[in-house]
């Protein structure tokens, strides 16, 4: 509950209170942190296990697992503070929300199971605060995404769901004394064994300045290395996300198409560490638009890519990117599609549910109007006068996140310049409609996407 004078412009602070069963009395737990989510209490109820922010509205920083005693007696505790990596179960993916499970106490309660975002994985971690020490694990080091997971009582087997990039997800079931592993379903296999989804190559590359990024490349079925083929260059949303080892329809669905599809992690998402994420705080467009450029001219190199059939596409961050890169590389793509995009930091301050954080990652912690330049220098609308890229913009009516003003000044101002552009509006729909949204909707996208690209790139 957050009980501060004025909630609705201090969202990322909570507290939390107990209710007594017997007779409503509220009383508020010690805790620490800013916002806490994902609550669990140790077996014997002496504790309070939670995930939580430290400070409010810092974007980079990593969600930490918090050790609270209820009744007070004890200082509160940050089990994973050594632990360089984001409590959390939501990557870039288009197969629905992440499953966040909240921490699971082993039986003894000297063992507690999280969810973290690791290199391109969902993992399992397993803390144990005996003492002043506190051991990590990691509990399932096969890549993939973990999902929801499950103990026995005896605490003897593991029951989990783990998705990777071949599929969205099977069960399977780990014995903690063997640490052997075995799948109980198949789900979806012989629909698969029908598609042509061609092959997942697995990079790592450097950036301009030295720095090792994490990436990936889809060939279409049936790739002949010695041919040239037209490539579109997806970029995650957030920032402060990844992209993961999870099954990607839409990468599939543009490869199928005869497509090169490829992706990274480029600085200012989570997954990485700290560092990884805080490069872009308050300097969004600097690094993190290097790296992503830096991305498309290692796969320019590339022989079978044909430079002169190169596409982009991103939503979110990843639409903020994509009009970044029309602006600041007008000559580098044939075509770009932006989606749910970030064009103008000052008017979305003014629009957007969670307008507080902006202001602490892109305006110092001051609001636009008291540090405009700040705010214009990481807007992509300040470069969009060079734009000469056909663009096609995507916007949900319905979008509390990224308003669609945001995309209409993307698309006048294309349209103002001469620049081959159209807007497709998608009624009722939210921020996630490449994930959460109405089914047909989703196809409909897809298509418009697919349109775009086949009308400039083949």
């Amino acid at each position: 509950s957050n009980r501060t004078e004025a909630p609705d412009l201090t969202p990322d602070r909570d507290d939390i209170y107990l209710v007594s069963v017997k007779d409503g009395e509220t009383n508020k737990l010690e805790t620490e942190g800013a916002s806490k989510y994902a609550l669990s209490f140790s077996p014997d109820g002496r504790f309070l296990a939670y995930i939580g922010d430290v400070e409010e509205g810092k974007w980079w920083q990593n969600a930490r697992l918090w050790l609270a005693s209820v009744d007070g007696s004890q200082p509160v505790r940050k089990l994973s503070q050594s632990f360089d990596y984001h409590l959390m179960a939501f990557s870039g993916s288009d197969t629905g929300g992440g499953n966040m499970m909240s921490p699971t106490w082993a039986p003894d309660g000297n063992t507690i199971y999280v969810q973290a975002l690791h290199k391109g994985d969902v993992a399992l971690m397993s803390f144990s605060p005996i003492g002043d020490a506190i051991t990590v694990n990691q509990l399932i080091e096969t890549h993939g995404i973990v999902g929801p997971y499950t103990f026995d009582k005896a605490h003897q087997k593991l029951a989990y769901v783990l998705g990777n990039q071949d599929g969205p997800g099977q069960l399977y079931v780990r014995d903690l004394n063997k640490g052997s592993d075995r799948q109980l379903t198949k789900l979806n296999q012989s629909w698969l064994r029908r598609k042509a989804l061609g092959n997942i190559e697995e990079v790592w590359f450097d950036a301009k300045d030295g720095y090792e990024l994490h990436g990936w490349i889809l060939k279409p079925n049936g790739f002949d290395p010695s041919k040239q083929y037209p490539s579109i260059l997806e970029i995650h949303g957030g920032p402060q996300t990844q992209y993961d080892r999870g099954f990607m329809h839409e990468f599939f669905f543009l490869a199928a198409a005869g497509y090169v599809v490829y992706w990274s992690n480029p600085r200012g998402g989570q997954g990485y560490g700290e560092a990884h994420c805080k490069a872009i705080y308050n300097n969004w467009g600097t690094v993190d638009y290097y790296d992503v450029m830096a991305w498309a001219d290692y796969m320019r190199e590339k022989s079978y890519i044909d430079p002169r059939r190169m596409g982009v596409t991103g939503g979110s961050y990843g639409g903020y990117m994509t009009n970044m890169i029309i602006g600041r590389a007008p000559d580098y793509f044939k075509a770009a599609v932006t989606q749910r995009s970030v064009s103008n930091f000052f008017s979305m301050w003014g629009s957007s549910d969670v307008n507080w954080q902006l202001q602490q990652s892109v305006g110092d912690n001051k609001p636009p109007h008291a540090n405009l330049d700040k705010y214009w220098d990481q807007s992509p609308m300040k470069y969009i006068n060079n734009a000469k890229t056909p663009t096609l913009v995507i916007h949900s009516e319905f979008d509390m996140r990224v308003a669609q003003e945001q995309g209409e000044q993307v698309f006048v101002a294309l349209r103002k310049l001469g620049v081959d552009t159209e807007m497709v509006l998608f009624p009722g729909e939210p921020h996630g409609l490449s994930r959460d949204g109405r089914t047909d909707r989703r196809v409909q996208r897809l298509n418009h996407i697919l349109r775009w690209f086949d009308k400039y790139l083949k």
